[in-house]
């Protein structure tokens, strides 16, 4: 099955499937206009290494379901920070400490960050 969605239609995908494992703090960031590695960020935290096993399990679940693949995931089942390249939309998956240690919305602020309901 070859992937007919756009990298917005990817990022409300992955936004209701981190959702639905309850991962905290979702944001979106259009970086789209300050990057060439991707369109969308999407970062998440969740509250154990159980939790983010689950959002990065639900993630790939959805997404392969709609026929898209990840390039590649940097993570493994003890860490407390996931990367999941999907091209045009890197999902980021933290544990909450990692997340104010790494503060990628800082380091990307330029992007623009997207409200669940723009989506």
């Amino acid at each position: 099955m070859e992937n007919v969605l756009d990298s917005k239609e990817i990022v409300k995908l992955v936004y209701k499937a981190l959702d639905d494992k309850k991962a905290q703090d979702i944001k979106v960031i259009d970086i789209a206009g300050v990057s060439v590695m991707a369109d969308y960020f999407v970062v998440a935290s969740g509250d154990n290494q159980n939790q983010l096993l689950a959002m990065q399990n639900e993630v790939d679940k959805v997404l392969y379901e709609h026929g898209i693949h990840a390039k590649q995931v940097e993570g493994n089942r003890s860490s407390t920070w996931i990367l999941m390249d999907y091209e045009d939309v890197i999902v980021h998956i933290f544990s909450q400490e990692d997340r104010l240690f790494y503060n990628l919305e800082r380091i990307w602020q330029d992007g623009i960050e997207i409200n669940a309901e723009e989506l």
